[in-house]
């Protein structure tokens, strides 16, 4: 992560902490808002905790690489000789 991401989500977390603040104001002290004051207090210690990188991590694939996977039927003839799970190959009989 470089300096310009932490900075980013430092960013967000200042965001996200004002906009608590405000919603504080408009709901009073309840439990919902501590939990969500906590929150956002939990996730500045993290981010201020990560120090740098480790050098021997390597990122995994980034979302604009995964291969999408049309939601279309598939070929029935794909599944000619498949077993069906729970009842073995059409042609058999269980034991």
């Amino acid at each position: 992560m470089s300096n310009s991401e932490v900075a980013a989500v430092a960013r967000a977390l200042e965001g996200l902490h004002a906009a608590v603040g405000r919603l504080s104001q408009e709901y009073g002290d309840t439990l919902g808002i501590r939990r969500l004051v906590s929150d956002v207090a939990r996730l500045s210690d993290d981010l201020a905790e990560l120090g740098p990188p480790d050098p021997r991590h390597r990122p995994g694939p980034v979302p604009e690489e995964l291969e999408e996977i049309p939601d279309v039927e598939y070929d029935a003839s794909m599944w000619t000789d498949a077993e069906q799970e729970g009842f073995g190959a059409p042609d058999r009989h269980a034991p």
